[in-house]
């Protein structure tokens, strides 16, 4: 006999409830829905889609179930000037009934997809909550859709100097090739988390198909070597240039558009610190009697964070993450990412650009004792410019 997976069942109801579960057969859509249920803070599209999806649904926690049958048992609070749920002391005695009927029967349907998924468990508060924060990021995309990471390869002249980079070499790291490797292997985990319904590629600049350039794209890296971002750039317009030209005295900024007037240029400082540590000889330049030597040190990284509307698929997204140099581009998927500022970052993308098809935030990225902060973009502090369209 067949027994469906209560997992399903569960999304099957949430989504019956969307569609059918308003008086006169009003349909709501998972916009709409995401706004009634976060009030003040809209929930995501891709959370709400996982939560009814039939490849892989997701189990909402308590806190959202209970919403949604207050907004359910008293559908009367969608009709108001701001829609909204109403509170019990606002609600009618019937409608307090109604939500608490609703309220036990999807508690009893998540209790069961619970127990169908580890049995005999309850998840944390702090397991929850993760599970949230990967749902609800911009990193989460609808299941089914293919994701492409790309970034460049090494220059030749630079694999020469690297071991295991010669596919004849029985220890061939194939990973070695790719430039931006912490950037990439930070990504590439927190996507494979968020989005485990989804394929996620790897592939290297210059050799994407037509499959690659059609999912939701993601390039790591600048102009100088990422030719996927550099097609992107080229056909989104944004009002920001990367320009790295590296043979060129301070030939390495971003270049931004500021209404009528002359382009502002934002660069990475970099400190020179006198030192008679032994250093590299490509950074250093000391005195024959082995004197003090003179060292540069990256203390703060320009990087871009883009989102937009893929221009070769208008159903998927392409996003750059995009440094002067690495760490600036590890920063900034940083922002994102890491578990202590992603969900405010994600926050504050959601509140400017909601409904923005295309925008960017130019940032700074701080490096202290080599080591690369996170930047916040809630204080202010590290934002340099923003834009939508």
């Amino acid at each position: 006999m067949y027994v469906q997976d209560p997992r399903r069942i569960l999304a099957d109801r949430l989504r019956a409830l969307r569609e059918y579960g308003l008086p006169g057969g009003r349909k709501i859509t998972q916009p709409e829905l995401a706004a009634a249920l976060g009030n003040a803070k809209p929930l995501s599209v891709p959370l709400i889609s996982s939560w009814e999806s039939q490849a892989n649904p997701r189990i909402p926690p308590f806190a959202r179930l209970e919403r949604y049958a207050a907004l359910f048992g008293a559908p009367r609070g969608l009709s108001l000037d701001q829609p909204r749920i109403l509170s019990p002391d606002e609600m009618t005695d019937e409608e307090q009934r109604d939500m608490a009927e609703l309220r036990n029967e999807l508690l009893r349907l998540r209790n069961e997809a619970q127990r169908a998924t580890a049995p005999g468990a309850t998840p944390s508060p702090q397991a929850v909550q993760i599970e949230e924060s990967l749902n609800t990021g911009p990193w989460r995309f609808a299941d089914g859709n293919d994701i492409t990471i790309v970034c460049a390869q090494w220059p030749q002249h630079m694999l020469n100097r690297m071991p295991y980079t010669d596919p004849g070499d029985p220890d061939y790291i194939n990973l070695l090739n790719y430039s931006e490797l912490d950037a990439l292997f930070e990504l590439h985990g927190h996507v494979r988390a968020a989005n485990p319904a989804n394929r996620v590629n790897l592939r290297m600049a210059g050799a994407l198909d037509s499959d690659d350039y059609t999912s939701h794209l993601v390039s790591l890296g600048g102009v100088d070597w990422n030719t996927a971002t550099t097609n992107a750039l080229r056909r989104l317009q944004l009002p920001v240039r990367q320009i790295a030209d590296w043979d060129a005295a301070g030939g390495q900024y971003f270049e931004v558009e500021v209404g009528d007037g002359a382009p502002v240029r934002h660069r990475a400082v970099l400190e020179t610190i006198s030192s008679n540590d032994v250093v590299t000889p490509d950074d250093a330049t000391g005195s024959p009697d082995g004197g003090p030597q003179q060292t540069e040190v990256l203390v703060e990284d320009v990087a871009l964070f883009a989102r937009a509307i893929s221009p070769w698929n208008r159903r998927r997204t392409v996003t750059i993450c995009n440094g002067m140099y690495g760490r600036g581009t590890y920063g900034v998927v940083r922002a994102l990412t890491d578990a202590r500022f992603r969900d405010r970052n994600a926050a504050y993308l959601q509140s400017r650009f909601q409904d923005s098809d295309a925008y960017c935030i130019l940032t700074r990225v701080p490096i202290v004792d080599g080591a690369t902060l996170t930047p916040d973009w809630t204080t202010g502090e590290y934002t340099l410019f923003e834009w939508s369209g």
